[in-house]
């Protein structure tokens, strides 16, 4: 039984339609990429051995046609591969390629003074990253559009960022679609505000939470290049978003006045662990919840304990074709 079958047997006591499932292609769909380092090559693993490659033709074409030189640039020093243990790739929708060197070592005057060649040479931001060191000290964003709705959106080398650059800009159409009727909207794990700044175009006001720094930076740098009034953040995570709304005041509120907010809607998009329960308590308090999953058993896990919600639409987006993996983009409501 393959994925999409599965998934739709499982979740048909909730939602018995027939589920639109979107393709990706098999090859050169994965813009953000991590490998290890080892006997001069990339290393990947299974579930018991590791594997040793020289490309990858699952990364986007810009990650493909630079990682056999890169590589060979890296083999032809020492200094450069000598306690290397990590390479990582990120790209954007104009082939620019963030590349994070990874070490088991201090960063030496050496070491960035080679790494400055390359980058010269292949045009490429390159991070160095060591224990407790980075190399350059300040923040470099990879800066991307999103595709057809003409905004800004930022990433670092560190923040969770959608790998699938072929169905990235459908999976916002789909939650755009799946909004009726709006007022505010809340959102919980707003990552780098994928899908927080597309919305506020449909939105009054947003208010968005996201408790990893380096992502609500990206998203604060995206409000002020697109000049957007009506979205507010603060970093705290989803428990604590609960207890603000029970009362409790967070310095990191700033000026926020969460009282002032009419919440037609909640956005939810959770690690693969899913929701709490404490979480799950707290949704149903939201007459919409817009909630996109990477993890189909934690979503119908979650799912059960929504029981006086139903779910209104759902798609399914094959982000990583050949596996298991699938990402659920749904609404459910009350009425």
């Amino acid at each position: 039984m393959n994925k999409f079958i599965k998934f739709s047997k499982d979740i048909s006591k909730y939602y018995p339609k027939e589920i639109v499932t979107n393709l990706s292609p098999a090859s050169s769909y994965r813009s953000r990429c991590e490998f290890g380092y080892s006997k001069e090559s990339y290393v990947m693993h299974d579930d018991k051995s590791k594997i040793y490659i020289k490309s990858f033709d699952i990364g986007v074409k810009s990650i493909q046609l630079l990682m056999p030189i890169l590589l060979e640039l890296i083999n032809n020093s020492f200094e450069i591969k000598n306690k290397l243990f990590q390479i990582n790739f990120r790209s954007n929708s104009k082939n620019n390629v963030l590349v994070t060197l990874i070490y088991h070592k201090n960063i030496s005057k050496d070491l960035i003074n080679k790494i400055e060649q390359i980058k010269k040479k292949l045009k490429v931001e390159i991070i160095i990253r060591a224990k407790n060191q980075t190399y350059p000290k300040d923040n470099i964003y990879l800066q991307d559009l999103i595709t057809s709705k003409n905004i800004k959106i930022f990433q670092t080398d560190n923040s969770f960022y959608q790998p699938n650059s072929f169905l990235l800009s459908k999976m916002i159409d789909k939650v755009k679609s799946l909004v009726k009727h709006p007022t505010d909207l809340i959102e919980l794990y707003c990552g780098v505000g994928t899908f927080t700044l597309p919305l506020s175009k449909l939105f009054k006001n947003v208010f968005a939470s996201e408790n990893d720094r380096k992502s609500i930076k990206c998203l604060n740098k995206a409000i002020i290049d697109n000049n957007i009034s009506n979205i507010h953040s603060a970093r705290l995570s989803a428990t604590e978003v609960d207890e603000l709304l029970k009362g409790k005041k967070f310095r990191r509120m700033g000026e926020i006045n969460i009282k002032s907010y009419d919440f037609s809607h909640i956005l939810v998009d959770p690690p693969r662990c899913g929701l709490t329960d404490k979480v799950v308590k707290f949704l149903k308090g939201f007459e919409n919840i817009i909630y996109i999953s990477c993890n189909p058993e934690t979503y119908i896990k979650d799912i059960k304990l929504l029981k006086d919600h139903k779910i209104k639409d759902i798609e399914i987006f094959d982000q990583f074709p050949n596996t298991k993996h699938l990402e659920i983009v749904s609404i459910l409501s009350i009425n």
